[in-house]
């Protein structure tokens, strides 16, 4: 009995291991695809533009910040702080969108979707006009305090129409009527406000990674950075929530502080991309399902630092397009996003109503 006992478990051992061995290969696989494509776009972002500096020629002003002085200035004062910026916040956006489809327990969940970044736009806006008008310095630190208490008050208006609507569906649709009605505001006092400076909010408005410097790229590392590692602390009890909230509970997870968590954190990462470029478009939703799919897990402690190089990408592609596709005139970058990113909000649509027929 011991002997059939022993060889029927040492069966479904060695399968564990294979199939263990096979799904550490493919998460290595895609974090050194993922790696790979972040190392080439930036080069194609730096090479890129009205000026071309050669491969060569790049190598050593990066290395030695020396070389042709126009060279020098173009990819160390414009480029650079621009590629980098990008990739900050497109990986905070896909984070943002991660923990919201956790929270809402729905794949279709996103900052842009649910009216957050929306919030967070018309809180700015609100800033920036005072501001201009009264000549009030405002910090990067104000603005992205101010995104945050835009993205809460959208979010809280959700909750509680969370707990008049059960329906997911009708639940979205709030929130698309949310980020209408503040778009809607927010385009009203950017077109009665006066201040010449007005044309370059309007340009952010629309969303936009120009003009970024190495102070917005410090402040974003800083805050994207700590919100990054409290996030990867939450690994382990996102994990058990993706379970559900029983099995959660069941380990010992504080579902009421667990839930404000994954608000806050969410509600951060959106914050800083809108205080910095505006509102994004369809990138918190488009990118975890991708990398989800390319992984074939819905892991925490994997998906979480491969949505954020993915979303780093992503929007660095978005960012190339936007640049180059009608140069010398630039395209905003949610109009680039967009046309990536809506075809796989559809494709997961259309793919969910499948599963649930």
């Amino acid at each position: 009995m011991s002997e059939k006992n022993t060889q029927t478990n040492n069966l479904p051992a060695g399968s564990f291991r294979a199939e263990n061995f096979r799904r550490r290969s493919r998460y290595f696989m895609v974090f050194v695809i993922l790696l790979s494509a972040f190392a080439v776009i930036t080069i194609i972002n730096i090479n890129s533009g009205n000026v071309h500096i050669s491969l060569p020629d790049i190598a050593h002003i990066l290395l030695t910040r020396s070389g042709e002085g126009k060279a020098v200035e173009i990819i160390w004062r414009i480029r650079l702080p621009r590629i980098l910026t990008a990739a900050l916040l497109g990986g905070g956006l896909s984070l943002s969108g991660f923990l919201l489809q956790t929270f809402f327990e729905n794949p279709i969940a996103g900052p842009f979707v649910l009216g957050i970044s929306s919030g967070a736009k018309m809180i700015v806006a609100f800033i920036m006009i005072f501001a201009l008008q009264y000549h009030i310095t405002v910090t990067s630190y104000t603005m992205i305090g101010a995104a945050f208490l835009g993205s809460l008050m959208s979010i809280g208006f959700i909750l509680l129409v969370a707990r008049r609507i059960q329906n997911m569906a009708s639940l979205l649709v709030a929130g698309i009527m949310i980020g209408y009605i503040c778009s809607a505001i927010t385009d009203f006092m950017i077109t009665f406000a006066s201040d010449s400076d007005i044309a370059n909010l309007h340009g952010w408005s629309q969303g936009s990674f120009s003009g970024m410097s190495w102070s917005n790229v410090q402040i974003s590392a800083i805050v994207i950075g700590i919100t990054f590692v409290l996030t990867m602390l939450c690994s382990k009890p996102i994990g058990a929530y993706q379970m559900g909230e029983h099995y959660a509970q069941s380990i010992g997870v504080n579902i009421r502080f667990f839930r404000i968590a994954l608000i806050m954190l969410s509600s951060i990462f959106a914050a800083t991309v809108t205080a910095f470029a505006g509102p994004i478009s369809f990138v918190g939703i488009a990118v975890p399902f991708l990398i989800k799919g390319l992984l074939g897990t819905s892991k925490p402690i994997v998906v979480i630092p491969a949505t954020f190089i993915g979303g780093a990408v992503f929007c660095m592609f978005c960012d190339l397009i936007a640049r180059l596709a009608f140069a010398p005139l630039e395209l905003n970058i949610s109009t680039v996003t967009s046309i990536f990113g809506a075809p796989v909000v559809i494709y997961m649509m259309i793919n969910r109503r499948r599963g649930q027929g």
